[in-house]
């Protein structure tokens, strides 16, 4: 049996173990993506070992003289980036700031509508008997919005109807989700908002995969389109460190407030508040450079892997006008083998639930499709050429069946060049290096 001193030097080994795999591989996971060194040391700072209970000056702690002041502008940082009357930096999560929006704006046993999972929708809107935190911790009745297969976005006319029709039972929805984790294109906030509001109901946005292209400009402004409430995550498009927070307007502020605590958090994670503030100064730097890059090359590598034979969906508007691809992966396997075998060469996708899975028989831990995302290799610096090149990697894997050790070893080479983090004002640090401070 090892010793504890044995078991320490192990744990050690694969913390850099797997910095080291990073280094090597290509990163298509869409909901990661990679920090800068300015926000990796915000994130070592001894905000994470303190308490700050409370609303920013109202804490219910002592020593948060500079907690606060770090807090405070955070939240302008954010106002700016938004051009939000008000925001919470408080959540912890994006599942924290999607709980934080049901408890302020429904009470258990209320309609919500949001997307199905297989038609894009996250388990925080989910129904209870799926487990979802919508239903199981909210109690919630969950409605889904219904899907275009084709346009991979929701269908005005349809939703219309069922709104209507949840009205005319009594049921009118107490809040509509819009938002989800395959979300290509905007959705249509503007179009469903009166008919939302004239039956007494919330517009939300869960704008965790798009707040960074949201920040930049490329992608809907969810506030200015009628949404009352806008949760968020702050490590996918928007490349701080994991954390979340609420958008929204002053006259919900106090509702918003409540809550988030002591509904939802008690101490919120400090150290990663003030990396989000040190991710802010750079989203407001570098915001739109990153954010239009991220769109072209999803754009680029939706069409190389198009035309290599891959069905990635939505050909006819581009693949998609965010950071994500959806591809339809039957003719060559299921997503979950596909999943492993493209990791096994450094390519690191997810397996994802096409709308249409359910119906034919597939489980989500064998689906039809993969999700692809490139906000993280945008941030290493890799422009429309590389996502050439990438799609060129995964045709050898899936379509050519190359050695997996072959195209494994081209994967590190490829990424080679690939080592620093851009669109930020220091970036000494390479992005993937095992910082030791022992």
């Amino acid at each position: 049996m090892a010793t504890p001193h044995e078991e320490y030097i192990n744990a050690f080994g694969l913390l850099q173990q797997h910095h080291k795999w990073f280094q090597e591989s290509i990163p298509l996971i869409a909901s990661e993506n990679i920090p800068s060194p300015a926000v990796r040391e915000a994130l070592c700072t001894d905000f994470g070992n303190r308490y700050a209970e409370g609303w920013p000056g109202e804490r219910v702690y002592a020593g948060c003289r500079f907690i606060d002041q770090i807090e405070f502008k955070c939240i302008e940082l954010m106002k700016k980036l938004f051009d939000a009357e008000f925001v919470d930096v408080r959540p912890i999560s994006g599942v924290v700031a999607n709980l934080v929006v049901y408890a302020a704006f429904t009470e258990p046993g209320d309609t919500m509508m949001a997307l199905s999972i297989p038609c894009g929708g996250h388990i925080t809107t989910g129904k209870k008997e799926l487990g979802g935190t919508a239903g199981a911790v909210r109690g919630l009745i969950v409605e889904y919005l219904p899907l275009d297969y084709k346009e991979l976005s929701i269908d005005v006319d349809k939703a219309k109807s069922r709104i209507n029709e949840l009205a005319s039972k009594n049921r009118p929805p107490k809040l509509v989700m819009f938002g989800a984790s395959v979300f290509p294109f905007p959705h249509p906030i503007k179009e469903l908002t009166e008919t939302i509001h004239s039956m007494g109901g919330t517009v939300g946005y869960d704008a965790a995969h798009v707040a960074g292209l949201i920040a930049g400009g490329q992608f809907q402004d969810p506030l200015r389109e009628g949404a009352d409430i806008v949760s968020l995550s702050t490590h996918k498009t928007f490349f701080g460190p994991q954390h979340g927070g609420v958008l929204s307007w002053e006259k919900y502020a106090d509702k918003v407030k409540r809550a988030t605590f002591p509904g939802m958090v008690s101490n919120h994670h400090l150290h990663a508040v003030a990396g989000l503030t040190i991710a802010c100064t750079e989203m407001l730097e570098y915001g739109r450079e990153y954010t239009s890059q991220i769109v072209r090359n999803a754009k680029a590598l939706g069409q190389a892997l198009f035309e290599r034979g891959f069905n990635v969906l939505a050909e006819h508007k581009g693949f998609t006008q965010s950071h994500v691809i959806l591809i339809d992966i039957t003719k060559h396997g299921d997503g979950g083998t596909i999943e492993e075998t493209l990791e096994k060469a450094n390519i690191i996708i997810n397996r994802n639930l096409l709308p249409w899975d359910i119906k034919e028989g597939r489980h989500f831990m064998h689906p039809g499709g993969i999700r692809l995302g490139v906000s993280e290799v945008t941030r290493l610096g890799m422009k429309e050429p590389e996502m050439n090149e990438i799609a060129k990697l995964v045709k050898r894997v899936i379509i050519d069946k190359e050695s997996l050790e072959k195209v494994k070893t081209d994967v590190a080479e490829f990424r080679k060049d690939y080592q620093k983090v851009h669109y930020c004002f220091e970036n000494a640090t390479e992005a993937y290096k095992y910082v030791r401070i022992r």
